[in-house]
């Protein structure tokens, strides 16, 4: 199973003078939590909370650098039900309810409620 590359802010950034941490990403690490098999496709890259993030540009564009995002690997199919983007001959999820959607298309596991 080729791997997808995932993009999460640390836990505990220093930002506006306070240690805070982002909310979704928050949420796909409890997802992996949850289904622990799902790391095992996963190449998880932190970011930092400073722009730009730069392996993130090489990879996307400065214009896609939002945290999470899931970069699916090449010929993946991403289910009917989850909203892909590309950029560069990659494409991707760049929000946490279309990645755990994407999630329970390719490892079997649970949606995200409401979705």
């Amino acid at each position: 199973m080729s791997r997808d590359i995932i993009f999460l802010l640390a836990p505990g950034f220093e930002d506006n003078d306070r240690r805070e941490y982002c909310p979704e990403c928050a949420e796909i690490w409890g997802v992996l939590n949850y289904f622990p098999a799902i790391l095992h496709g996963l190449d998880i890259r932190y970011q930092p909370i400073a722009r730009p993030r730069a392996e993130m540009v090489d990879m996307l564009g400065e214009e896609h650098q939002n945290c999470p995002t899931l970069v699916l690997a090449q010929g993946v199919d991403a289910g009917a039900d989850t909203y892909v983007k590309t950029a560069n001959g990659h494409s991707f999820l760049d929000n946490a309810r279309d990645i755990g959607k994407y999630f329970a298309h390719r490892y079997g596991v649970a949606v995200p409620r409401g979705s």
